[in-house]
């Protein structure tokens, strides 16, 4: 018997996408400011909170604020699968004709949403990007690495990238299926949602501080994104590479005419200081460059072994039990490289006469 369709699902006008990590502390006042915002709005909508590994009580505390809020739907990942996968996970399942992401730590306002959602119908927009105009309440060194980051960025991918836009965003119903559709496992959506080239509008806000709980986003997680925000989107590393090779041959030669000037001069030992010098520098180049290559060799790698991103252990939406095997991107054997680039999906297995569940074909991870 065919299932029928999912009526709640095609009436959804917003979808709400939250990644949380251990955001227990900031929970309720996330809730108490984006519920009324949403009521506001006069439209069917969904909060998907996804909860990435979390192992504090934002699970516990999804799970008791859904009892009073129907609209909330908690998909649980096995694992603690990092910012961007938490943020793929809620894209790919979110419902909505326009689809929100939104961080859970409130420095960027879902007051801001009703305009966001206002100005994509107005001006049938795709993207609606949420510029911070205002970052007063980050420190200055945070300040400082973002204006860097930015201006590289922009350099490398093009003027197409918005300065001071994180991952508060709007997206349309076309614009997230163009980026479930795109093959890339390492993502980084600050450089993917631009380049789709989709008409885009902006809207600026003063950038908050944390009201409560710690950054998921220390120095270390930052330098990541950067990295892979340049070796995932561009080759002037290797650029780079060839430049420092090129560089280091000139001081080379530079260095051999010297050495065999104080030759020829019977002045050898003062050379050392320069060959000690220019060992340590070509030593150093050579290690760059080594690593660059290692960079994206590194992701050849992930991409052949084709991995999924995340793994859902549940989605209230669908009724599926924590612990569930959940679907991958991995296609099937012998499905081919099409299937693989197209999201092929394998289903969890079902028993005799059990049909699967709604969701279970199609995904991408």
């Amino acid at each position: 018997m065919p299932e029928a369709p999912d009526t709640t699902a095609a009436a959804t006008v917003l979808s709400v996408v939250v990644p949380m990590y251990n955001e227990e502390e900031v929970l309720p006042a996330l809730v108490s400011r984006l519920r009324p915002v949403l009521a506001g709005l006069g439209v069917a909508y969904e909060v998907v909170a996804v909860d990435d590994g979390s192992t504090d009580r934002t699970g516990e505390l999804l799970a008791a604020f859904r009892l009073g809020w129907p609209e909330l739907r908690v998909i649980g990942l096995r694992r603690n699968s990092g910012h961007q996968a938490a943020l793929t996970a809620g894209l790919d399942r979110a419902h909505g004709a326009y689809v929100v992401s939104l961080d859970a730590d409130l420095q960027d306002p879902p007051e801001k949403i009703p305009e966001m959602l206002e100005l994509a119908r107005a001006e049938g927009l795709d993207i609606v990007y949420g510029i911070r105009a205002d970052r007063a309440s980050d420190t200055g060194f945070k300040r400082w690495t973002a204006g860097l980051y930015y201006r590289l960025v922009r350099r490398l991918a093009g003027p197409s990238v918005p300065a001071q836009a994180g991952d508060f965003r709007l997206l349309s119903r076309a614009a997230v299926d163009a980026l479930k559709a795109l093959p890339d496992q390492q993502r980084v959506y600050r450089l993917l949602v631009p380049w789709l080239g989709f008409p885009s509008g902006r809207v600026t806000y003063e950038r908050a501080p944390r009201p409560a709980g710690r950054s998921k986003y220390p120095l270390g997680r930052m330098i990541r994104l950067a990295v892979d925000s340049v070796t995932g989107f561009s080759a002037a590393p290797l650029r780079i590479a060839t430049w420092l090779g090129g560089f280091a041959f000139l001081v080379c030669l530079t260095l051999m005419v010297y050495t065999l000037g104080a030759h020829a001069l019977e002045h050898t030992v003062p050379g050392w200081t320069s060959l000690f010098t220019g060992v340590l520098f070509i030593g150093a180049v050579q290690l760059v460059c080594v690593g660059l290559l290692g960079e994206y060799v590194g992701r050849i790698y992930t991409a052949v072994q084709n991995r999924p991103t995340y793994f859902i252990g549940h989605d209230t939406a669908h009724g599926e039990a924590e612990g569930r095997v959940p679907e991958g991107r991995v296609p099937a054997p012998g499905a081919g490289h099409d299937a693989a680039h197209a999201g092929a999906a394998i289903p969890p297995p079902a028993e005799a006469g059990t049909p699967l569940p709604q969701g279970s074909s199609g995904m991408r991870t």
